[in-house]
């Protein structure tokens, strides 16, 4: 699940801020970003050749999901947690680099599953997530519109969605199309809030942890799109 940092905007704006300052700091905040697509996809270009992803998926998938998806829950908070800490910056790095390397593990029994029942999906899944962070990180850009407010909307979608998922993995029925529509929805309207945290309200120190909250609502976004696929075939 994506990590929603709702920033005060009394506490994180800064003041006077220098616009070249404010434009580093956006450009850093991508180029982390970029770095985290990139070793995500190295990691997973990994498994996969390496022959341990069949495997691992398999292992993953013999466990009960909600067993996966807490310790999942348990690493991202730590992760997040390390990202924010102004004090050291190669705890944001180690924070960085954990929660990609959990994604990357996370994604392993969808991407099987993908791979083997649903060709070219991924490569369709991917395209599609990344014209959608583009569109809507054009959108952010382009206005210049604070959406700090749907910060409340998505802990509460957040919240929704766990809960649905912890009762189908409970009582064992499916989701459905609608959920996964939705959730893509959740996770557009995420990337929009990060997005304007980015532009608004990160205080310049903290690029790598903005990385991280962007990179979590990117990998959201392309696991509920891929799952759209997979279902349609």
């Amino acid at each position: 699940m994506s990590q929603t940092y709702s920033p005060e905007p009394e506490a994180l704006r800064v003041p006077g801020m220098a616009v070249g300052a404010r434009a580093t700091f956006i450009v850093r905040t991508y180029n982390h970003l970029f770095g985290a697509i990139v070793a995500f996809t190295l990691l997973e270009i990994l498994y996969f050749t390496s022959g341990i992803a069949e495997p691992v998926a398999r292992a993953m998938m013999s466990v009960p999901w909600l067993l996966v998806l807490g310790a999942f829950m348990v690493v991202s908070w730590m992760a997040s947690r390390f990202a924010h800490n102004v004090a050291s910056v190669g705890s944001q790095y180690l924070g960085l680099g954990l929660y990609v390397v959990a994604q990357s593990v996370l994604f392993i029994p969808l991407l099987f599953v993908a791979n083997y029942y649903a060709p070219g999906a991924i490569e369709s899944a991917a395209a599609i997530t990344l014209l959608g962070f583009a569109a809507l990180t054009g959108i952010a850009f382009w206005t210049r519109k604070d959406f700090s407010f749907l910060g409340s909307v998505l802990r509460w979608g957040m919240i929704v969605a766990l809960l649905a998922i912890v009762g189908g993995a409970i009582f064992g029925f499916q989701l459905g199309t609608f959920f996964v529509v939705g959730m893509i929805g959740l996770a557009g309207a995420a990337i929009l809030h990060d997005t304007s945290n980015v532009i608004h309200h990160f205080p310049e120190d903290r690029y790598v942890g903005a990385a991280l909250q962007l990179f979590a609502s990117v990998a959201l976004m392309f696991w509920y799109v891929l799952s759209l696929f997979i279902s349609r075939d």
